[in-house]
């Protein structure tokens, strides 16, 4: 994990969520939705939607915005039917991306999705074309101002939890886990108070690639445009950004 930047401005981080909220929370009501469909509506015995309901809270989602998401996808009357897509290309300058969707059009979202890579001099690709340069890990990254522990105790405990990693970087500490231990390293550093600023299983890249100036304008523009689309639930991608 280590090597790469993804938090070095939390404050713009934040300020960009923040401007994006409401559709996040449409997005996260999605994510729910497929959850719920799969495996019911009981966190208790859905670890899926255990752990999806990390990442709202992650993300800020009010408890009742939460509930109220899972209640209407239960509903007997809830015909709406969401499924998750994942479509993997090449974005400016060969930077591997990988784009997970949930969406009840497939045909308009490939579509959308294969704009915006062609818009951005970009290539959609078949898939595996780029997944095999990520792995799939648990990620929980936690603010060190917010911290309740100092770090050596933070790590100690990520550690004895089960994590893999523990990387630190200028403004936040970041813990890795393997994906079937995600759920119980992420209950265990709530059990101490701990919040936090990401909690999701995501694809992490293995190796990154760097972009002068121009190429990271680009890139950027490409990352902008597809969290615009509303069915996008998540970009992944390996530039050193």
């Amino acid at each position: 994990m280590s090597g790469h930047s993804k938090w070095h401005n939390i404050a713009a981080k934040k300020g960009k969520a923040d401007a994006a909220r409401g559709k996040v929370f449409t997005k996260l009501g999605r994510e729910l939705m497929v959850a719920v469909k799969q495996g019911g509506p009981d966190p208790s015995g859905n670890s899926k939607l255990k752990d999806i309901i990390a990442k709202c809270k992650a993300a800020n989602m009010p408890n009742d915005t939460i509930n109220n998401a899972i209640k209407k996808a239960s509903g007997a009357g809830n015909a709406e039917n969401y499924e998750e897509m994942v479509y993997e290309g090449y974005g400016p300058c060969g930077v591997a991306v990988i784009v997970n969707a949930t969406t009840d059009n497939k045909n308009r979202t490939a579509a959308d999705v294969r704009h915006v890579f062609d818009k951005s001099g970009g290539n959609l690709g078949t898939s595996g074309c780029v997944s095999y340069m990520f792995n799939k890990k648990g990620v929980i990254v936690i603010e060190k101002e917010n911290s309740k522990m100092d770090e050596e105790e933070l790590m100690l405990l990520a550690i004895d939890a089960g994590a893999e990693d523990f990387n630190v970087e200028e403004e936040v500490y970041e813990v890795v886990t393997a994906p079937e231990d995600f759920s119980k390293v992420r209950e265990e550093l709530e059990k101490n108070g701990l919040e936090f600023l990401e909690a999701s299983v995501q694809m992490v890249p293995t190796t990154y690639v760097s972009l002068d100036e121009a190429g990271a304008e680009k890139m950027q523009r490409m990352i902008d445009r597809l969290e615009d689309l509303d069915d996008v639930s998540e970009v992944y991608h390996n530039w050193e950004e």
